[in-house]
């Protein structure tokens, strides 16, 4: 069963048919429509845009009565940052034995730059190895200084760049960070899933990509991308990424037909 939450649909939907993001309006009327074919009542529908305009994902744009929003600057650059994770899944390549640790400390009074800190360090690969503190494979500071300063949190966090110990075995320690059984577990299910399914409209085909977008971008949360000489790689993701880079282009014409109908007034 596909289960996604209305806000995060939103954000898929858009970064998957809307071009270009910042500069474009959709119409709100559009949006509950289209979150209404994946289940969503209008009601939670339009509580979920008022939370993203609240969230500075979203901007309402009104013309005379009609009420549209517009990806934010901060919202494109999100969207941004997920297309390079997502289209790159599976290549990630660095200098052997290098690992990046950040831990940080954030006031309370900044919790919000707090929550949003974890949601980017979990969608860039990090992995929780205790409450503040985080783990990454390669050098990533560079990465991590520019999401620090983005969010304003630079005083409050330090970064580490090294390489583990030989002694205990740190492929050891990296699944208790990790659940690399279940990652292997949704990349099997997710092939399962999207193998071999038709789309004959534009609807079926809207439905289809949302649901295979949302699907494969969960991965990007999920999976380190550890090097292969410490841990193998989970058997089905070669299968995965080569079906969602497939599929994803195939199911855009009659997608976007959809899309674009749909914010129509």
């Amino acid at each position: 069963m596909f289960d996604a939450a209305p806000q995060d649909l939103v954000l898929t939907i858009l970064g998957a048919h809307l071009r270009p993001r910042e500069r474009t309006t959709v119409w709100s009327g559009g949006l509950v429509a289209l979150l209404g074919e994946f289940g969503s009542t209008p009601g939670a529908a339009r509580v979920a845009l008022t939370r993203l305009v609240q969230r500075d994902l979203l901007e309402r744009v009104r013309d005379g009565r009609m009420v549209h929003y517009r990806v934010t600057p901060r919202a494109a650059a999100v969207l941004a940052e997920g297309d390079r994770r997502i289209f790159t899944l599976g290549t990630r390549s660095g200098a052997p034995g290098q690992w990046t640790v950040l831990w940080h400390a954030i006031p309370e009074d900044q919790r919000l730059a707090r929550a949003r800190l974890v949601r980017r360090l979990r969608f860039l690969g990090f992995g929780s190895v205790q409450d503040g503190t985080w783990l990454a494979p390669y050098d990533r500071a560079e990465e991590v200084a520019a999401l620090l300063a983005d969010l304003g949190v630079t005083a409050h966090a330090g970064v580490l760049v090294g390489a583990p110990a030989a002694v205990p075995r740190f492929a050891d320690f990296i699944s208790r960070v990790w659940d690399l059984a279940a990652l292997e577990r949704r990349y099997r299910d997710f092939v399962t899933d999207f193998s071999g399914r038709p789309a004959a409209d534009p609807a079926t085909a809207f439905g289809l990509r949302v649901r295979l977008t949302h699907t494969y971008r969960q991965f990007a949360l999920l999976d380190p991308e550890l090097p292969e000489d410490l841990v193998p790689p989970p058997p089905h993701r070669a299968a995965a990424v080569e079906l969602f880079h497939t599929a994803y282009p195939a199911l855009a014409e009659q997608a976007q037909r959809h899309f674009d109908g749909a914010m129509t007034p």
